[in-house]
């Protein structure tokens, strides 16, 4: 027999639970975990069945939401909120791997390294782009919680190049709406890898527009 102690309502929202407030969240402020958005490759832990991060259903060229473990197709859609550009330190592999730290300037990683206790060669610093970014649901046209995009090593030209054509566009970073899908890359050795391919798709509607501007100013 269930313990009637722990008996909870059901997934309804009682009439007695106030929703129009947020009593209690006071001093949360911006302390949450914002999502990052994956694309998984063949190497990743969520495609390994054997793996204990493993995600049914997941395969190489998924995004996925990192924290809900949300897979999200091939491609998706996209409303870039803002950019910046990270230096993110990292153990080499041979060393035993994980991340150390990040910073907003190449020196300061520099000194970042030269504090750790181990040799300056056991550890990598990789130039990052970071885009705030919503989805949007291509069927529903429903937009998503804001989350990261991390570009790095061969995705840092296609971040490059997106920055460009944002650009050129003209006007706000957000005011236009853009797919990003995963595409197959020969490398100088003629090894295969999985890349981003960005296409512009047209201007973000108003309500969108208005939204995107929000967050835009709660993260700027």
């Amino acid at each position: 027999m269930a313990n009637q102690a722990l008996a909870l309502a059901d997934d309804k929202v009682p009439a007695y639970i106030n929703q129009s407030g947020s009593r209690g969240n006071e001093n949360v402020g911006d302390q949450l975990a914002i999502p990052r958005i994956k694309q998984l490759q063949k190497m990743s832990d969520e495609v390994d069945k054997h793996h204990p991060k493993f995600i049914k259903g997941a395969e190489a060229g998924m995004f996925m939401n990192s924290l809900s473990g949300e897979l999200m197709g091939d491609e998706i859609y996209v409303i870039s909120i803002n950019f910046v550009t990270d230096y993110v330190i990292w153990r080499t592999r041979e060393a035993g791997g994980g991340y150390v730290g990040k910073t907003s300037s190449m020196g300061e990683a520099t000194a970042l390294v030269a504090a750790q206790e181990d040799a300056p060669e056991k550890f990598q610093i990789s130039e990052t782009h970071s885009h705030l970014v919503v989805t949007k649901d291509p069927k529903t046209g429903e937009t998503s919680m804001p989350a990261l995009f991390d570009f790095a090593n061969s995705k840092l030209s296609v971040s490059k190049n997106w920055n460009t054509q944002i650009g050129m566009k003209g006007g706000d970073r957000f005011a236009g709406l853009w797919k990003l899908s995963t595409v197959s890359v020969e490398n100088r050795a003629g090894a295969t890898y999985l890349n981003v391919k960005i296409d512009w798709q047209g201007w973000v509607q108003e309500a969108d527009y208005k939204a995107a501007e929000a967050l835009y100013e709660a993260h700027a």
